[in-house]
């Protein structure tokens, strides 16, 4: 695990790299400013949750890296209904300490931001969870102890990048 998590903690300098390399844009943006934390916390918490109920359908013989087994399809459901749910409750959010701030960007835009980016990394998160807990069975080891460090390290740095991904086409 040591040689992974390296390489992974490696990875996370380029996330910093590209988060500073917006630094002008989040502070003339307070919304975007908040929308940065909350981006990569969630995403890593769904890709834990997923990896730990893929991980127990494993452990329980039911588990069959399909969307055509049910368990899987109805993990898929759930992290995309709280996805949408939550980062459409932190896009407004987000607006409304943005305006506190004086911030200019419209609520629009940044529901629009929090939304694309938030579906994104849900998506993210599906196809890593069930290639982590796939490929971490396959080589013999225990996705319980591999699978949540790989996806939480995976979904920090895309999401930085994803969310600056669509802040830079949306402004």
């Amino acid at each position: 695990m040591v040689p992974l998590l390296a390489g992974l903690s490696v990875l996370q300098l380029v996330s910093g790299s590209v988060l500073e390399s917006f630094e002008e844009t989040l502070l003339v943006n307070p919304a975007l400013l908040v929308l940065v934390p909350v981006q990569i916390g969630t995403a890593g918490n769904l890709a834990s949750i997923m990896c730990s109920r893929l991980t127990t359908q494993l452990y329980l013989g039911t588990y069959e890296p399909s969307l055509s087994n049910p368990g899987v399809r109805a993990n898929v459901g759930a992290v995309f209904a709280l996805s949408g749910t939550v980062f459409g409750a932190v896009g407004v959010a987000a607006w409304a300490i943005g305006v506190a701030f004086g911030g200019s960007l419209g609520l629009g835009r940044v529901l629009f931001i929090s939304l694309v980016s938030g579906m994104l990394l849900a998506l993210l998160v599906v196809i890593s969870s069930i290639v982590a807990v796939e490929a971490s069975y396959r080589v013999g080891l225990n996705p319980d102890d591999t699978t949540i460090p790989i996806v939480t390290n995976v979904c920090d740095i895309a999401g930085v990048l994803i969310l600056f991904a669509v802040v830079a086409v949306v402004l």
